[in-house]
């Protein structure tokens, strides 16, 4: 059974008297466990179809379905809680909260959604920050941090609450060439180990060789996908 499925999937935004077609009548299937990137030029939809699919944002027209869930159907509140309950967010700026260490940024949203008890959101917290390679990192904030080790926080804040999917909006694009490498390998691992599926907006060649399955949109339409290295297992 598919993860993510958008049937005729449109997005219109209308500003004064004009109307602006983000999406038009997109059609996929996202498979569980899965590395999938949507790439395309600035303004083809990407961020907009991330939103619809994190709840951040409504369709216009068609359907969308994330792990089980008539998305477009569900109020304000729901859409909060299936965000808390099934997705992790990653930014290409971090969105970490400069006033919380590392360790409370990634407790952040334990707390905040979870109500975890201290003791068990502690397990939760140290288990990633390991997970992540910046346990000994846990105490410092986030300007005392490189944006290797800041995106890293943001992957294991993504990651703490145990989603069934995680979403990536130009997650490596503030990155050096070799930090993107790791950050990109750790997703992967992460992929491997706790069989969550990643899906990525980007423009980096580095995402996409590393992707499985590559959508291309233009000017909102579906325009093209292929298969991409299926790298599961192999940590080269």
């Amino acid at each position: 059974m598919s993860l993510v499925t958008a049937v005729d999937l449109s997005k219109t935004y209308v500003t004064g008297q004009v109307e602006v077609k983000a999406l038009k009548g997109l059609n996929f299937e996202i498979e569980p466990a899965s590395f999938v990137s949507f790439v395309g030029p600035s303004g083809s939809g990407k961020t907009t179809l991330l939103n619809l699919m994190g709840c951040l944002d409504k369709a216009t027209e068609g359907e969308l379905v994330v792990a089980g869930e008539h998305v477009n159907a569900l109020d304000r509140r729901q859409s909060a809680s299936f965000r808390g309950s099934f997705l992790g967010f990653i930014f290409q700026s971090f969105n970490l909260l400069p006033v919380l260490t590392a360790y409370e940024n990634v407790e952040y949203p334990l707390v905040m959604i979870k109500n975890e008890s201290k003791s068990k959101r502690k397990d939760m917290v140290l288990k990633v920050l390991n997970s992540v390679g910046i346990l000994d990192l846990k105490d410092k904030f986030p300007d005392q941090l490189s944006g290797g080790q800041r995106q890293r926080v943001a992957v294991a804040r993504a990651l703490v609450t145990q989603p069934k999917l995680v979403l990536a909006d130009e997650p490596t694009a503030n990155l050096d060439h070799a930090t993107a490498r790791n950050v990109i390998r750790l997703m992967r691992d992460m992929r491997d180990e706790f069989g969550t599926t990643f899906i990525f907006s980007t423009h980096d060649p580095r995402v996409m060789h590393e992707a499985e399955v590559i959508h291309t949109l233009e000017d909102g339409r579906l325009t093209h996908t292929e298969q991409g290295s299926d790298r599961r297992g192999n940590h080269d």
